[in-house]
């Protein structure tokens, strides 16, 4: 399953477009960010897997990998936890 979202990152005083894209499959449980993010965007995980688990929602025990395009673009910051 895919699922696709968009957000901004700042290149600047410009904002470029972000397709932030969800993939779970089968596999080995993992969760992985992937898209030239840096240390805030790849802390993400933590904080959407804490906000899951005070609403009573597990993640699934398959391999979610979120994809941030265009992978040239660098990602800074924690506004990327949302989509």
């Amino acid at each position: 399953m895919v699922c696709r979202a968009y957000t901004v990152a700042f290149e600047g005083i410009e904002a470029r477009t972000v397709e932030v894209q969800c993939a779970v499959a089968a596999g080995v449980p993992a969760f992985a960010v992937v898209g030239l993010p840096d240390k805030a965007v790849s802390e993400a995980r933590d904080r959407v897997r804490a906000a899951l688990t005070s609403m009573s929602i597990a993640l699934p025990s398959k391999r979610i990998t979120i994809n941030l395009s265009p992978a040239d673009l660098p990602k800074e910051g924690s506004h990327f936890d949302l989509p």
